[in-house]
């Protein structure tokens, strides 16, 4: 697994629609007070029900902290030839649409991760908590576990969940996000769309 500092569209990589065939879905399970009420009983309920149904259709891997690990995989055991992975991953929060890796392909199905920065929607002019170093590590962690190479975005914030994909190269974000003032200050709308294109 190596760390890669070239560009996916340069090494003839391509993100694919989010709607193609992939082999699985990364949650994490629900832990921060300041994010889940009540010991987040009622969020890791919510978590157990939304998992169990994407393991009907495709492989779910749950990324536990190591206090919580035990009761991830008591909760989420006993949903019948669909075997949900928990794995043992520190995090800061529950959002692994929006720090774990977003994987490129190429066209003989190699597959690479994308280590997005990350820096809880904003970092310290606006962002949600602190500190978030450890979310900041999980998609390089997720590369590593999986054997992927990945690229990583160094001096670019982007959360996986603030874009939207086809798979043709056309990606849909917005402005409030990527530009916004804690994310990537020194970068226009310009410098932004051409490290998306990249």
């Amino acid at each position: 697994m190596n760390k890669l500092h070239t560009i996916p569209a340069a090494d003839g990589f391509r993100m694919p629609g989010e709607f193609e065939p992939h082999r699985g879905c990364i949650m994490i399970w629900p832990k921060r007070p300041g994010s889940w009420n009540y010991g987040a009983k009622k969020a890791r309920e919510a978590f157990k029900r939304v998992a169990w149904a994407i393991a009907e259709s495709e492989e779910v891997f749950m990324l536990a902290e190591p206090d919580v690990e035990e009761n991830a995989r008591e909760m989420l055991a006993g949903n019948p030839g669909h075997e949900i992975h928990v794995i043992r991953m520190e995090s800061d929060d529950a959002w692994a649409r929006d720090v774990a890796p977003t994987f490129v392909v190429n066209g003989e199905g190699t597959v690479r991760g994308i280590d997005w920065e990350f820096n809880a929607w904003g970092g310290l002019v606006d962002g949600l908590y602190f500190p978030w170093d450890l979310d900041d590590q999980v998609a390089q962690k997720v590369c590593e576990i999986e054997r992927v190479d990945s690229y990583r975005t160094e001096g670019f914030v982007l959360e996986g969940g603030s874009i939207h994909v086809d798979g043709e190269g056309t990606v849909l974000t917005t402005e409030m996000c990527l530009l916004s003032e804690g994310r990537n200050p020194d970068m226009d709308r310009g410098a932004i769309e051409r490290m998306l294109c990249d």
